[in-house]
């Protein structure tokens, strides 16, 4: 059986104030050409199909145009809602959608009721476990504890029961939204510490030949029956080395995986640029960038004029500046109290605007500014004292 794994499609997300629509629905048609000229037997989707749980609507036309374009090649689609999705409102539908060969598993207690397919070798059952918040799920699914480790092993331990009670040798596989201990997170996640220890082993997976894992943003293998689609774009400036792809699964008839990767459309490269800004500005080595999206990061120990216009001059996709002025003297470790004591006020008053230039002291006509401000309030109390 030929399977194609995907996630984190996250439908409705700008990237740094830049809508996405255009990219993900391109994204999208070229999921359904894979799908078509690879022969897919059947698509997986694990996870944070959208960016919110409140998705604007060009987000859902974009989702519902997808599902009809996959059902019109009568290949079976599975999907699972993740930490991003609403659940209840994601599932809406679903026993409609069945009967178009469109699986929405979003219910925690349906772990252990598989979506059954079949191919020449015989049947496959597929589980899809959705995000769970084990605060929320515990409960249901008879956790000892409410942690991510105790509610996704217990979810598991369902998908083993009901694969113990079919016939033997029957090939698995589940579908899952969890950060599983290896894998390489991106700034891009959405953070899910909340109860407990986020991170769970791979091997809660053990006894099922595959494991199509959504949430983590970077495509990778943990093992060879645990994989991370990744998502299907970049979503942050960390993600500008990562390679989009999805997976093509070969799973024969004794459960062994193949896996192959197809690359995604990339509407943009992304680059991450770093030095003074004059040095941005002519550095013929950075002319390769110039039609990505770029993150400049300056290191000039003082703010440089209007940095953000002058970059888009040469960047005209400049989109996030950020400043790390190269490190100045040392600073000493003392307390405030102890750095202050036996200073004068213009000396206090030129170390800060030392510091709040990274370093560059004033100059003899901000010196002479500084005396002349200290000067007159100087005055201003004395005859405030004097009138008393």
């Amino acid at each position: 059986m030929r399977l194609l794994h995907t996630s984190d499609w996250h439908l409705g997300r700008s990237f740094h104030r830049v809508s996405l629509l255009t990219a993900q629905r391109a994204f999208l048609d070229h999921l359904v050409e894979t799908v078509r000229e690879r022969e897919v037997d059947a698509v997986l989707v694990a996870g944070d199909i959208y960016d919110r749980a409140v998705p604007p609507l060009a987000a859902v036309e974009l989702f519902d145009d997808a599902l009809h374009r996959l059902a019109g090649l009568g290949v079976p689609t599975v999907m699972i809602s993740g930490n991003h999705d609403s659940a209840r409102r994601l599932g809406v539908g679903s026993g409609l959608m069945r009967r178009a060969g469109i699986h929405l598993r979003t219910d925690p207690a349906a772990c252990g009721t598989p979506v059954l397919l079949a191919d020449a070798h015989g049947p496959v059952a597929l589980y899809g476990l959705p995000y769970l918040e084990p605060a929320m799920v515990r409960d249901e699914l008879g956790a000892p504890r409410a942690g991510h480790a105790d509610v996704l092993g217990a979810a598991m331990d369902r998908v083993r029961a009901d694969l113990a009670a079919r016939p033997r040798g029957m090939r698995s596989v589940v579908l899952a939204h969890a950060f599983v201990t290896g894998g390489a997170p991106s700034d891009s996640e959405r953070d899910i510490t909340v109860g407990g220890v986020a991170s769970v082993p791979a091997a809660v997976f053990d006894g099922v030949d595959y494991a199509a894992l959504g949430h983590l943003h970077g495509c990778q293998t943990l093992t060879e029956r645990v994989r991370y689609s990744g998502s299907p774009l970049a979503y942050s400036f960390s993600e500008a080395d990562h390679r989009k792809s999805t997976w093509i699964v070969d799973l024969d008839a004794a459960g062994t995986v193949r896996a192959e990767r197809v690359d995604c459309p990339v509407p943009r490269p992304l680059a991450r640029i770093r030095g003074p800004l004059e040095r941005l500005l002519d550095d013929p080595a950075l002319a390769r960038y110039e039609d990505s999206w770029v993150e400049a990061t300056l290191t000039d120990t003082s703010r440089p004029h209007e940095p953000m216009a002058r970059l888009g001059k040469r960047f005209p996709h400049v989109l996030s500046l950020v400043f790390d002025p190269d490190e100045g003297p040392a600073r000493s470790t003392a307390s405030y109290a102890q750095r202050l004591r036996g200073r004068s006020d213009q000396e206090i008053a030129e170390d800060f605007v030392a510091h709040v230039r990274a370093g560059r002291a004033a100059d003899e006509d901000e010196r002479a500014e500084l005396r002349s401000a200290i000067d007159e309030v100087r005055l201003d109390d004395t005859v405030h004292e004097v009138a008393r």
